[in-house]
């Protein structure tokens, strides 16, 4: 939980959201009401229904003049007697008037207060109208506003999440602080880690504290679901931890993961089972991890997923270690020498990533010296690509030997397909996955795919060299030579050995 200065700072940073937010929200307000009344004149000016029609202007002028004109210059007809049969609907005149009123005398023209009047309904119309184009820019400004509203919370929303590290993975990740980094350095660093999601928010938060904080060089664990606060006290050492024992360890080239296991739990780093279950369930959310199948190999061994994924090197550790911290190590380690150059190679040789560290696995196991691993990757790419010769099989005795010596002792219930499966000298193809970490050597070797016309080789297990063959029946040959040699240096040994000890016996 946040400390009480954390939350000071916390509310500062949200004080602050809310009064942009205002600002903006006023600023929004006035420019549209500035928009909207540019409108109202533009309309007002352009708008026909402003017009005044030229017909209404002749005839309040011109009537008046026509009107005078006719009392002027027409004489006055006397008026006809009237029948005294007149209907009882038709209204009379007074009597004293009749003689002067001609019958078809026009309207008299409109006074100023009947003009007066009609410009003052124009008025009325007019405001009408303004009135009924304001209801549209009304509408429009209340939806931006709202809508900037909802923006902005979501933002704010956004942030806090983001700061508190609400509803983000526990997935523990390993960074490396650069000697001197800064402020911005770390947020895109920790932003490229997905540890956050805003770098600009976690420089105003750490700008806000009003420290001077010094980031740590080296490897640092931190998690997305940690807090800001606590991101910049694990990565400036505030964190106050117990001093723990540094233990170096070392894993070698052709080890598997059961041994790794062991040496880790014989040190007292971490439980050898716990580190087991969390190396193989992976997604730690590296590079090399997405060359990986989504779905491992049916036949694959599930303890050993991810054989051949542990990286032959000298790891620092530190006693009763989180064992998903000891993974995250060891994940970062073969991420960086997966290069862009080699997976770049991979691609272009349409491989996968894991044929391409199941081929090496085998290559580590039986080639000794580097220049023997390219020739010995040759031969078992002849093998899978030109099938003739061997039907497509690779015939590898370590791939037999890791089914019976460590997949078997480990099976809760005996599965004879997983254990076929690795049968090179039965099943066609690569096995469903490596039988152990292979080095940067075989690795490379595999990759550079050597051109030979040789298919079958063997090795002298005294003297380490290997010797090559194109067809089986040299191959026959070559085998009983080196059988032969072997056969001498063993007799060789056992007179040395015997020779010691009647010697020491002697001395006695």
């Amino acid at each position: 939980m946040p400390d009480n200065k954390n939350n000071d700072v916390i509310n500062d940073i949200l004080n602050q959201l809310d009064n942009e937010k205002k600002r903006a929200e006023a600023e929004t307000k006035a420019s549209a009401e500035k928009t909207e009344d540019k409108m109202d004149k533009f309309v007002e000016k352009y708008s026909p229904s402003h017009e005044k029609p030229a017909e209404e202007t002749r005839t309040i002028g011109d009537t008046a003049a026509e009107a005078r004109h006719l009392r002027e210059e027409k004489p006055v007809k006397e008026a006809k007697p009237q029948s005294s049969e007149e209907p009882h609907h038709v209204r009379r005149a007074p009597a004293d008037h009749d003689a002067e009123r001609p019958h078809s005398r026009p309207a008299p023209p409109p006074t100023r207060s009947a003009a007066g009047a009609k410009r003052n309904n124009l008025h009325h119309k007019k405001k009408k109208k303004k009135r009924r184009s304001r209801l549209p820019g009304v509408l429009i400004l209340t939806v931006f506003i709202f809508a900037v509203s909802i923006c902005l919370s979501m933002v704010i929303i956004a942030f806090g999440r983001d700061m508190l590290g609400i509803g983000k993975s526990d997935t523990t990740k390993l960074i490396i602080v650069p000697e001197g980094a800064n402020t911005e350095q770390i947020s895109t660093l920790l932003h490229d880690e997905g540890i956050i999601n805003s770098p600009k928010c976690f420089q105003m938060f750490a700008k806000m504290r009003k420290k001077n904080d010094v980031y740590i060089k080296g490897e640092h664990f931190v998690r997305p679901n940690m807090a800001y606060e606590t991101i910049i006290k694990t990565l400036t050492n505030q964190v106050e931890e117990q001093k723990k024992e540094a233990v170096d360890i070392t894993f070698y080239e052709g080890g598997t993961l059961y041994d790794a296991a062991e040496k880790l739990e014989a040190e007292g780093v971490c439980n050898g089972s716990d580190f087991m279950f969390y190396f193989n369930s992976g997604e730690f959310g590296y590079r090399f991890e997405e060359y990986l199948p989504k779905t491992p190999p049916a036949l694959r061994f599930a303890d050993t997923r991810m054989e051949g994924y542990l990286f032959p090197d000298t790891y620092t550790f530190t006693k009763d270690m989180d064992p998903e911290q000891v993974c995250q190590k060891i994940y970062f380690n073969f991420d960086q020498k997966m290069t862009d150059e080699r997976l770049e190679k991979i691609k272009s040789l349409n491989l996968t990533l894991d044929q391409v560290i199941t081929m090496a696995s085998i290559v580590q196991k039986e080639a000794p010296t580097r220049e023997d691993m390219n020739h010995v990757a040759g031969v078992f790419w002849n093998r899978l690509e030109k099938p003739e010769e061997t039907a497509g099989k690779l015939q590898s005795d370590p791939t037999t030997n890791y089914a019976e010596k460590v997949i078997r002792p480990h099976m809760t219930v005996k599965n004879n397909e997983i254990l076929a499966a690795y049968d090179t000298y039965q099943g066609q193809g690569l096995p469903p996955g490596p039988i152990c970490s292979p080095g940067l050597d075989a690795i490379d070797a595999v990759l550079e795919k050597m051109q030979t016309d040789d298919f079958y080789f063997v090795a002298n297990i005294y003297t380490k060299e290997t010797i090559f063959s194109k067809t089986y029946d040299e191959h026959l040959q070559n085998e009983a030579k080196v059988k032969a040699d072997e056969k001498i240096i063993e007799e060789q040994r056992i007179a040395e050995e015997e020779a010691a000890a009647a010697a020491e016996a002697n001395n006695e």
